[in-house]
C-alpha cells in the first residue's frame, strides 16, 4: 500500500489513477511514499527517508527543493502542457485587453455610477478616450514556443488574422510539427522584439531568463509595442516596464503576476495569476500528476521529471532494480559487477542522464539478495536504489 501525501486541495480526479487497494491520499500523512502539491511551499518541508517522489499538478517547480529532492534521490515531476489551453486563452483575452484599452474603460465606466438617467450620454461622450487599435493585421511576437506559445501563435495567425513571428532554440519536435505553418521562424529574439506589434514571453524561470525583460530589451521593441507576461513576474525587471509605460515606449503591459509596485500604475494590467484556473486545467494537471507518481511508484518508469533523465517503462517482464545516481564516470560497472557477482544474467541496461543526475535500469529474471542490494547502495555516487518484481 503506498501512501500519498496532498498538500493543496486537488482534484478528486486523481483517484482515478491512484486506486483505493493499493493507495491511501490523506493530507495528514506522516510518512508519505509520494506528495502531490500544486502551489504550496516545500522549501521548508522535511523530506523523510521514506519518499520517494513529488509530483507538482502544473509546470512551475519553484515552490520545490529541487537540488536537495536530487541529492535524496527524491523524483519531482511536473505537468507540462496540461494547463496550456488555459493559459493560451487567457493570454489571448490579455491581447485583447492590452490593445483595446477595455479595462481602462471599465473601469471608468464604474466611476459613473448615480448619474442615473444621464450614464448612456455620458459614456457616448467619455468613451473616446479609450479607444484602441484592432488586432488583426498586427504582428505578434512569441518568445517561447513550447505548449503554451504554440497554441498563442497558431490562434492568433489562423483566428485572429495576425502576422506572428517566433523564436525558441529548444523547441520540441513535436511542437514544431504542432506550429502552424503561417508562423515566422526568427534567428533570435531580437529579430522578434524588432518587429512586433505584441509580444508575449513563454519561457521558464531560472538564472538565464531572470530580468531577460529589462531597458536594453524594451529599446529594442517598437514604440508603443505591448508586452505580454503570463510565464513569471521575475523575467521582467518592473522598474524598466514602469519607466517604459512613462515614455510611451511601451503602451500596456499585461501580467498574471501582481506585484505591489505594479499595482496602481498607470497602463498595467494585473491579473490575479489566473492562467491555469480553470476547471479543466486543474483536473487535468492533477490526473497527469497522479498518473505520472503511479507508474513511478509502481514500476519505476519515469515522465516529465524536472531532475531525473526521462526512463519510460511498462511492468518488468521479471525483476527490475532502478539505480539513482551521480552522473560520474565509472559508475555503471560497478553497478552490473554486484549483480553479476550472484551468477545473474542482465538481460537489459538502460543508462542515462539528466546535467548531475543519472539513472541505471537492470532488467534480469530474478532481483539478487538483499546483500547485493546493498553494496549497490555503498558504491560511490550511488542515491537510491529501488526493485521491482512481476
Amino acid at each position: 500500500m503506498y501512501k500519498i501525501q496532498t498538500l493543496n486541495a486537488i482534484s478528486d480526479i486523481i483517484y482515478t489513477q491512484l486506486s483505493a487497494d493499493q493507495y491511501t491520499v490523506t493530507k495528514e500523512e506522516p510518512v508519505p511514499d509520494g506528495v502531490l502539491v500544486r502551489s504550496a511551499s516545500m522549501h521548508e518541508a522535511v523530506l523523510g527517508d521514506n519518499l520517494l517522489a513529488i509530483a507538482r499538478a502544473g509546470a512551475g517547480v519553484n515552490n520545490i527543493p529541487i537540488d536537495k529532492c536530487s541529492k535524496q534521490g527524491i523524483c519531482v515531476f511536473n505537468t507540462p502542457g496540461a494547463n496550456a489551453n488555459a493559459v493560451a486563452e487567457l493570454v489571448l483575452c490579455g491581447l485583447l485587453l492590452g490593445s483595446r484599452n477595455v479595462f481602462g474603460g471599465m473601469q471608468w465606466a464604474q466611476s459613473l455610477k448615480g448619474q442615473g438617467a444621464d450614464v448612456p450620454k455620458l459614456v457616448e461622450k467619455g468613451k473616446g478616450q479609450f479607444v484602441g487599435p484592432e488586432v488583426r493585421g498586427k504582428t505578434l511576437g512569441v518568445i517561447g514556443l513550447g505548449a503554451i506559445g504554440r497554441i498563442v501563435a497558431n490562434a492568433a495567425c489562423n483566428g485572429l488574422g495576425m502576422k506572428v513571428i517566433g523564436h525558441d532554440p529548444y523547441i520540441s519536435v513535436d511542437s514544431a510539427w504542432a506550429l502552424s505553418s503561417k508562423v515566422k521562424h526568427a534567428a533570435n529574439d531580437d529579430e522578434v522584439f524588432a518587429q512586433a506589434d505584441y509580444v508575449t514571453v513563454h519561457v521558464p524561470l531560472n538564472d538565464k531568463t531572470r530580468g531577460m525583460i529589462n531597458a536594453n530589451v524594451i529599446a529594442k521593441m517598437k514604440p508603443g509595442a505591448v508586452l505580454l507576461n503570463f510565464s513569471r513576474n521575475e523575467l521582467a525587471v518592473n522598474e524598466d516596464v514602469k519607466a517604459a509605460l512613462a515614455s510611451g515606449q511601451l503602451s500596456a503591459y499585461v501580467v498574471d503576476f501582481p506585484s505591489d509596485d505594479l499595482l496602481g500604475v498607470d497602463k498595467v494590467i494585473a491579473i490575479p495569476h489566473l492562467g491555469a484556473s480553470t476547471p479543466e486545467s486543474e483536473e487535468n494537471c492533477a490526473s497527469m500528476a497522479a498518473a505520472q507518481l503511479r507508474d513511478y511508484l509502481e514500476v519505476g518508469s519515469i515522465r516529465n521529471s524536472v531532475n531525473l533523465p526521462e526512463v519510460v517503462m511498462g511492468a518488468p517482464e521479471g525483476a527490475r532494480i532502478l539505480v539513482i545516481h551521480e552522473n560520474i564516470p565509472n559508475t555503471i560497472a560497478p553497478i552490473t559487477a554486484c549483480v553479476s557477482a550472484e551468477g545473474i544474467n542482465i538481460t537489459n541496461l538502460t543508462n542515462k542522464s539528466k546535467k548531475d543526475m543519472a539513472v541505471s535500469v537492470l532488467e534480469m529474471a530474478d532481483l539478487p539478495s538483499d546483500q547485493a542490494i546493498a553494496n549497490i547502495m555503498r558504491l560511490p555516487g550511488v542515491i537510491r536504489v529501488r526493485t521491482f518484481q512481476r
